[in-house]
């Protein structure tokens, strides 16, 4: 079958394509911008990308006609608090419209459990969402999960920060609340076992884990499982946006994630029993073994996406095309150094390794003291770290950073900077007949812009210089 995958970029997108490609299927990755796109997809004789906005109505007929089914991945959760609903509306909408013209038999979309009778802001837009998404010109089939489990969900690295960060925590009421957390790999099988069954043509099914637990039973079933002894303390006082805040500097969200996070996490998500798993043959997993395959992924270094992966800000999404790439040189600061190398390889390998547990490798501290300030004023500070301790990809979140160009083979390395300034941010590496290369671009936006470069300036000549000393003698 020819399958069209949305949020090919996302955490569920980047899963589902290798498992479509292992059944034999063509898989047609729809993306914003073909940058986001590891180098591998392009050598898969079976895998097609291409650039659509599912905003942008004008730019859908670069999707094949002949597509047999589609998967929609699309949400919004990290955008906008006060838009994500009418983006959210406009995006199904628009896709749907499209997909009508198409030979498209089925749409499979993947929301979330809406049975409480007081749903918030975000899981009423996926229920009007699956409204929006039905047709006379195919069959939809949803599946809607509760909380997912596995390495790089949002829901696991928040519930991993808080537990292995904070011995006690004093935490809002909302730790009470009742939900049913599925394993990534059950979402995965019923998103791939649904595929063509005409069974479920036009139906939908609630999919969850086997046990009831509360937010404080699976933070303290995660602390056992990592052999830690933590403490919990509920208050009632603890407001929504004072429980936003506590999630965002605790942990490694964004404020924007954290407030829809907190919004949902005050509704119980208790699925409805239907005969989906007997259906479909699968026995979903326990909290527990989640948990486990989860960590072995971790230890492993074998995370295939992470939730950071699609939280591209607004200005990323402008640079998501090859016009962007090339870093500017006009009305721009810049600091330039280069360095012999003993062993080009080496220095390839560190550099790809940069950030996150890893460090800078010069001045560690002064860049956690930078992603701090930059926590206080509402930007996403250090804590994002990397998916992956030695490999990197474009599209990656990389710290306070993200990747623009990973390519290996050209030996370069352009980093986007995504914490707040008065301006725009690159960060550039590259090796070459034997030297390595190191390029910080910043284009300043009015006064405010040139105070800071030169703020800063007296930092970066140490911190910048023993960067690339470390890099040059790996």
């Amino acid at each position: 079958m020819r399958i069209l995958v949305t949020g090919a970029t996302g955490y569920i997108g980047k899963r589902i394509i290798p498992l479509l490609l292992e059944q034999g299927h063509t898989v047609v990755c729809a993306v914003r911008g073909k940058l986001r796109t590891e180098r591998k997809y392009s050598e898969e004789e079976n895998l097609h990308v291409i650039e659509a906005d599912f905003l942008k109505p004008e730019t859908l007929s670069n999707i094949p006609k002949d597509i047999d089914a589609a998967y929609y991945l699309i949400h919004s959760m990290s955008n906008s608090v006060d838009q994500f609903h009418q983006m959210e509306e406009d995006c199904a909408i628009n896709f749907k419209n499209y997909i009508e013209t198409t030979n498209a038999k089925q749409v499979i979309y993947l929301s979330g459990i809406t049975n409480d009778t007081k749903l918030s802001k975000h899981l009423l837009s996926r229920k009007n969402v699956e409204t929006t998404l039905q047709s006379k010109h195919y069959a939809l089939t949803v599946f809607k999960a509760g909380i997912i489990v596995g390495s790089g969900s949002a829901s696991f690295e928040i519930i991993r920060d808080l537990v292995e960060k904070l011995p006690v925590m004093v935490a809002p009421k909302w730790l009470n609340t009742k939900t049913q957390p599925i394993g990534v790999r059950d979402v995965l099988t019923f998103l791939i076992r649904g595929l063509g069954n005409q069974k479920l043509y036009n139906t939908s099914h609630d999919i969850f884990g086997p046990e009831v637990m509360t937010y404080k039973q699976m933070l303290l079933k995660f602390a056992e499982a990592r052999k830690l002894k933590r403490y919990i303390l509920t208050v009632p006082v603890m407001t929504p946006k004072l429980s936003s805040y506590w999630l965002y500097f605790v942990t490694s969200t964004s404020y924007k994630l954290a407030a829809s996070l907190v919004n949902s996490m005050g509704i119980e998500i208790i699925g409805e029993k239907s005969n989906i798993n007997q259906l479909l043959d699968v026995t979903p997993m326990s909290y527990k073994q989640a948990v486990a395959l989860a960590f072995v992924k971790i230890e492993g270094n074998d995370i295939i996406s992470s939730w950071k992966d699609a939280l591209i800000n607004s200005r990323f999404k402008k640079r998501a095309s090859t016009q962007y790439l090339k870093v500017p040189k006009h009305g721009c600061f810049t600091d330039i150094k280069e360095r012999k190398v003993k062993d080009e390889q080496r220095t390839l390998e560190k550099i790809w390794a940069i950030g996150g547990e890893n460090g800078w490798y010069y001045g560690t501290f002064l860049w956690k003291i930078r992603g701090f300030l930059d926590k206080l004023v509402g930007g996403i500070g250090l804590r994002r770290g990397r998916t992956n301790k030695t490999k990197i990809k474009t599209g990656d979140a990389l710290d306070f950073w993200r990747v623009l160009l990973a390519d290996k083979e050209e030996q370069r390395l352009i980093l986007f900077a995504e914490m707040k300034l008065p301006g725009e941010a690159w960060l550039e590496f590259r090796v070459a007949k034997g030297k390595v290369y190191q390029r910080a671009t910043f284009r300043p936006r009015g006064l405010a812009g040139r105070l800071y470069w030169y703020s800063v300036l007296p930092f970066h000549g140490f911190i910048f210089k023993g960067m690339i000393n470390k890099l040059a003698n790996a």
